[in-house]
């Protein structure tokens, strides 16, 4: 038999990193401008939210909080009031709607909502359109939807003129779509998402938590070098021998490192294993990691079920809520409603006022202070707001009750 050694070694482990290049490089187009080098920005963006815990927990709660308990209006409009129950043919409420805009907003830093009305501006819908199909056309003033853009086909994009411009479309309807963003320096089409200075700690508490993963279903085993004694007639037969070893005892992060070597009439095989000394690093490394997301994120920990070392209080959650719904959610909600409003106003000629998106802390089902019919409607007990008798604030009842007790 002829004894032949392989000229490599073929080290093993598994390098799995969050932030995928998605792409093939550089993208050009005289149709879009490209949102990203490779125009798949967002399609990074939606991968880390799904693999960073901390980092998807905080975008999903600052969507529910900009999208509140529900909206409000003057009980005058009974026109208003129906839009805010059903704004477009699927059935969607105000809230849900404001719900995925204010989640692209958060994940993306953009968000495109679809107009639809008619030239009698007999009726208004408003349909959400997922900010990963979405691109800016290169006039600037449209809005092109495609379905995939790593396979981009200009006869299967839909285009739609930015708001305030309306386009009729070949069912009859006049459309438009209203683009939100975050303002950042020197980027002109797109926004840019709250947190993109957090990238590199999400991807260290991502890392940290594979770290975990990893060892328990490598059962802690060391990483190292195997020496295999082996004779073998061709380099080929030497690769299926080395990759034999690999599936069957390779892991990570116990990384095996295989060496294939010529026989001889004792078997010498052996182990070699490395050490490491960097076990006593990650906890921290993880702690200060989530600790600099929440920053990042201008967000709150006890708002997105974070403890503290003195544990959990329902009085710092209340504090944290008032910081963030004076500095992060009114603005936000302010933002998405504008728009909305001057919508309601152009097209159906509706004063929207008085639409307000309902907030409430955490820690309270109810705020402190309510009408006895507004009381016994949230907890589902017949009310009348015409009844005077119902028109006490609880605040008065209560202290009615505490000056006649027995």
């Amino acid at each position: 038999m002829k004894k032949i050694k392989p000229k490599t070694a073929l080290a093993v482990g598994n390098r799995t990193d969050p932030y995928l290049t998605l792409g093939a490089g550089t993208v050009q187009s005289d149709r879009f401008w490209r949102w990203g080098d490779d125009n798949l920005f967002p399609a990074a963006l939606a991968l880390m939210s799904r693999r960073s815990t901390t980092h998807r927990r905080i975008i999903n709660d600052k969507a529910d909080y900009i999208s509140g308990k529900g909206v409000v209006c003057d009980t005058a409009s009974p026109l208003l009031a129906r839009f805010i129950e059903t704004v477009n043919g699927d059935g969607e409420s105000l809230r849900q709607l404001l719900n995925k805009l204010a989640y692209d907003k958060s994940l993306f830093g953009n968000a495109f909502l679809e107009v639809v009305t008619d030239a009698r501006r007999s009726f208004l819908s408003l349909y959400h359109q997922d900010a990963s199909r979405c691109r800016l056309a290169k006039d600037s003033a449209h809005v092109l939807l495609h379905h995939d853009w790593a396979a981009f086909r200009a006869e299967e994009a839909r285009t739609l003129p930015l708001y305030p411009s309306f386009e009729k479309q070949a069912d009859g309807t006049l459309r438009a779509a209203v683009h939100y963003k975050d303002y950042e320096p020197m980027f002109t089409h797109y926004g840019v998402p709250p947190y993109i200075a957090g990238f590199g700690v999400s991807a260290i508490a991502y890392k940290t938590d594979r770290w975990n993963i990893s060892r328990l279903d490598n059962s802690f085993q060391l990483s190292g070098v195997m020496m295999l004694d082996s004779t073998v007639d061709s380099e080929a037969e030497a690769e299926r021998v080395v990759r034999t070893a690999e599936e069957r005892f390779a892991g990570n992060p116990g990384q095996v490192m295989f060496v294939l070597k010529e026989g001889s009439e004792n078997d010498h095989s052996r182990f070699i294993p490395i050490a490491s000394q960097n076990d006593g690093d990650w906890k921290a490394l993880h702690d200060q990691a989530v600790s600099d997301i929440v920053v990042a994120h201008s967000w709150f920990r006890s708002l997105s079920g974070l403890d503290y070392a003195s544990g959990f209080s329902a009085e710092r959650i209340l504090h944290e809520y008032e910081v963030a719904l004076n500095t992060v959610i009114l603005g936000e909600q302010a933002e998405l409603l504008e728009p909305i409003r001057a919508l309601l106003r152009r097209t159906l000629g509706v004063d929207a006022a008085s639409l307000q998106i309902v907030n409430r802390p955490p820690t309270r089902s109810k705020p402190l202070y309510m009408k006895v019919w507004e009381a016994r409607k949230a907890d589902g007990l017949d009310y009348d707001p015409d009844d005077e008798r119902q028109q006490r604030y609880l605040s008065e009842i209560t202290r009615y009750n505490l000056t006649h007790i027995d």
